[in-house]
């Protein structure tokens, strides 16, 4: 028993570290740890988020969370519209920040118990870090094809330019197959880009807290 108590003390430590230093060092996603110590080719340019068109978190905040600005991490609105379904829970509502802490500290697949641990991560990263950093994280660590990781190494291998070169019709492709990089090409466009590149005109101060 006190060999788990100190086993849990040291992760609580590890993680309260980790959450102190992700404020200012790049970090790595699970996926992208799991790929490393299997020996795994992981494709990845860590850039600060000014040097990211902002037509890219204009995409994803159009596609993925368009109340990312304005929730604390968790969207209890979307949250509760889910748990409310007739037919029980039939899509997620996963934030930005939800997915964060999921790519950060836990692991891929539903369950649950995941889905318990991530939104109390989700409010303390949001807070601590705030939603600029957040935001950063996010497109540094999202994977976009296999072993492909972050904005900078997928606007090179999609569209061979940089991440702040990217126009809103790019931008859209990479948001549109954040659901399933594996199975989306990125570098087509789909219907879902074209719905995505729609929503993106109506996303106006919906992106405010990361821009600037």
């Amino acid at each position: 028993m006190r060999l788990l108590r100190r086993l849990l003390l040291a992760l609580l430590l590890a993680f309260l570290a980790s959450l102190a230093l992700g404020r200012f060092l790049p970090v790595a996603s699970t996926l992208m740890i799991g790929r490393w110590v299997t020996f795994q080719p992981v494709e990845r340019d860590w850039v600060p988020l000014s040097s990211i068109s902002p037509t890219l978190p204009r995409a994803v905040i159009a596609s993925e969370d368009q109340r990312f600005c304005s929730h604390w991490g968790v969207d209890f609105v979307e949250l509760r519209a889910v748990l409310e379904e007739e037919e029980g829970p039939g899509r997620g509502a996963s934030t930005i920040t939800m997915q964060v802490a999921k790519n950060l500290y836990l692991w891929p697949g539903r369950s649950y118990i995941r889905k318990g641990l991530e939104l109390p991560i989700a409010l303390l990263i949001d807070t601590i870090w705030g939603k600029r950093r957040v935001m950063e994280i996010y497109l540094n660590v999202a994977e976009w094809g296999e072993g492909i990781f972050g904005a900078e190494a997928a606007a090179r291998h999609y569209f061979r330019k940089p991440a702040s070169a990217l126009n809103a019709a790019e931008a859209a492709r990479l948001a549109s197959v954040l659901p399933n990089p594996i199975l989306r090409d990125a570098g087509r466009a789909s219907t879902a880009s074209r719905r995505v590149l729609g929503r993106m005109g109506g996303v106006g101060d919906l992106a405010a807290c990361v821009e600037g």
